[in-house]
């Protein structure tokens, strides 16, 4: 299938925009027909153009023709401005079969590897991806912790700007994941407020102006549900997130597409955890998962509107 099928874009227009615009497209992870509608219904209701990002491990959840059955759903228009995005591919081969999935982004994520692999493995995948006009991210240092079985790390390493920019110039890649301070899932943040190296984001916008950046584990891990999911029988006692005036401030710079998983997956549980426990008769599935939709096209408007400020950008 090609992307253009769908009614999908690749991410070059809307990240130019973006930069342009002193504003950030975000990429929302799914994984399920709620999920999904939950993206999409916030990104039409406040008129944002977004990234819809699926891993490996979530396109193999889902299994290949319920995925493109439920993108087919979308009837996406291109004026909408909808991309569907490879989150965290780890092989060409990987990259290769959302491509021909009908991906119209993707990303490689050679962060692991020495510099010159993932140099080589990096140039591969847009050699390859630009010959069917497919945009490509990768990514050059290190995110700490753990979004799924596929993309997880016990250390962490800051981007180097100086690297940053013979790592642009040498693979051909469209944007660029940066490490300053994000790490995956619930736990990322040692005290609250604290900072992202804004000092190493300036180096690296200084060295690459006008170049997409990318902002990965970028949630802001919403007090409200983890207080409905901690009270309703769950553990997430020192979760911990990015400061959205953090975030917010990151948006307005060469950060133009930023990545939010941990919100949605929290707002889907604290919905089900309130639900069943509230009313323990409940056992019609769309009695919770309506209300976990409805949470999490919450979190989404909240997150275009305050987070990404790209509300009403198409």
């Amino acid at each position: 299938m090609k992307f253009s099928d769908f009614g999908f874009v690749n991410t070059q227009k809307m990240l130019s925009n973006a930069l342009a615009g002193r504003y950030a497209v975000p990429a929302f992870n799914f994984y399920d027909m709620e999920t999904l509608m939950a993206i999409l219904t916030a990104a039409r209701k406040t008129h944002s153009p977004v990234i819809l990002a699926a891993s490996e491990s979530a396109i193999e959840y889902m299994g290949d023709d319920m995925l493109l059955g439920l993108v087919a759903g979308i009837c996406a228009k291109p004026n909408e401005q909808i991309a569907l995005h490879l989150d965290h591919g780890h092989t060409l081969d990987a990259c290769i079969h959302a491509i021909e999935l009908g991906f119209s982004s993707v990303m490689i994520d050679a962060s692991d590897k020495p510099f010159e692999e993932n140099v080589k493995l990096s140039r591969e995948v847009a050699r390859y991806a630009h010959r069917h006009n497919v945009s490509v991210e990768a990514e050059l240092g290190i995110l700490a912790g753990i979004e799924d079985k596929n993309t997880k790390s016990n250390k962490s390493s800051y981007t180097d700007p100086d690297a940053a920019v013979e790592f642009v110039k040498r693979t051909g890649i469209d944007s660029l994941a940066v490490a300053i301070g994000t790490s995956h899932g619930p736990y990322k943040c040692r005290v609250a407020g604290e900072k992202l190296r804004f000092d190493i984001l300036k180096q690296i916008e200084k060295q690459l102006p006008d170049f997409p950046l990318v902002l990965h584990g970028a949630s802001s891990i919403h007090p409200k549900f983890l207080d409905i999911i901690n009270m309703y029988g769950g553990k997430l006692k020192k979760a911990c997130g990015i400061d959205d005036a953090q975030l917010k401030r990151a948006a307005k710079t060469n950060i133009c597409k930023i990545n939010v998983d941990s919100d949605l997956r929290l707002a889907f549980t604290a919905a089900v955890r309130k639900t069943l426990k509230s009313d323990p008769a409940v056992f019609n599935p769309r009695d919770y998962l309506g209300t976990a939709i409805k949470y999490m096209t919450e979190t989404c408007v909240y997150e275009i509107t305050h987070k990404m400020l790209s509300k009403n950008k198409i």
